[in-house]
């Protein structure tokens, strides 16, 4: 008899793919529920959680309903959770008051989340005026409707000033103002608040994929922003934001939207020493649900997928609607 050796192919990658406990153990990306912020919405004046149309499975949360969602947030194991307010219609104006207003809906929440886990999660919050101002807009208008940079930043360091006082462990600055974590960085800091991180946004891209969120927090917006937020077809701008972020006083960046952005996270996540984190949006999420609800996608593997993607592109976090059900999923 005779016996051939070196027969080809000598080498064969599928050795490390034979069996469940061979991948998990090569594999080397993994999730973990301490990767996972979970954005989170409350409306004032209502007495029941409102489902968002648009995001199947998001509710605006009641201030009762957010803290039950934050304990449970805590027994998942994630790491932090991100409020957004969504104001009363009558109360917005041109400046955003509600977002000034230590009685306003965000600040109110902060406090109630604070009050009901403490420091056993991050509470972070969104630090803009979107959601406060009647025409949508991040910041405060000029004579000729335009979006002044200067004035809003004197409106963004009211409220990183009133955020930390309600017990925000984090603020997300998240207009694309030039400037604005300097800003922001110096108002914590004038209040004896050192110990309050921020969260910089640093590429903030002008998507389509934000559509879901417009609903989420009942935006006003008339027209678009893309005059502050990045345009999607460059690169470098990002990278001229970080460093600017950084100088700055950035503790963390972050970038926006995650899945259609990888190749910018990668190359964040690689030039940077400070944490890195990325926004998987409501877009994002509203297409696999609404493919899943279709039959077309295997929810559960395709939720874990995108997350495992964002991760393995350089995001040390992520924020995601899907936080606490991954957790468990991860489980």
């Amino acid at each position: 008899m005779t016996t051939t050796y070196g027969s080809f192919p000598g080498t064969r990658p599928r050795r490390l793919r034979t069996t469940p406990v061979m991948r998990r153990m090569v594999a080397e990306t993994r999730l973990h529920p301490a990767d996972f912020i979970l954005p989170a919405f409350v409306r004032e004046g209502v007495s029941e959680p409102v489902p968002i149309a648009a995001m199947p499975g998001v509710v605006q949360h009641t201030r009762d309903s957010l803290k039950k969602a934050a304990a449970e947030a805590v027994a998942a194991g994630i790491s932090g959770i991100m409020l957004f307010g969504v104001p009363e219609e009558d109360k917005k104006d041109a400046v955003g008051t509600p977002g000034t207003d230590p009685d306003g809906i965000l600040q109110v929440a902060l406090r109630d989340v604070r009050a009901e886990v403490g420091d056993e999660l991050l509470v972070m919050s969104d630090l803009c005026l979107d959601e406060t101002t009647d025409h949508g807009h991040c910041g405060v208008l000029d004579a000729e409707g335009r979006v002044d940079n200067d004035a809003t930043l004197e409106r963004y360091a009211e409220m990183a000033q009133v955020q930390a006082d309600a017990g925000a462990h984090v603020v997300g600055p998240s207009g694309m103002m030039d400037g604005q974590i300097g800003v922001v960085r110096d108002a914590l800091d004038q209040i004896g608040r050192e110990d309050v991180a921020i969260l910089a946004y640093t590429a903030k891209y002008s998507s389509a994929f934000y559509g879901p969120f417009r609903e989420a927090v009942g935006s006003s917006l008339k027209g678009d922003r893309k005059t502050y937020q990045q345009d999607p077809a460059n690169f470098r701008e990002s990278m001229r934001e970080l460093a600017l972020d950084l100088e700055e006083g950035a503790d963390m960046v972050m970038v926006k939207p995650a899945g259609p952005y990888l190749d910018i996270l990668a190359r964040v996540a690689d030039a940077v020493d400070v944490p890195v984190a990325a926004y998987q949006i409501s877009g994002e999420y509203s297409m696999v649900e609404a493919a899943a609800e279709k039959g077309w996608v295997d929810r559960e593997r395709a939720i874990l997928e995108t997350l495992t993607g964002i991760k393995r592109a350089g995001a040390r976090n992520i924020l995601t609607y899907w936080a606490v059900e991954a957790a468990r999923l991860l489980r």
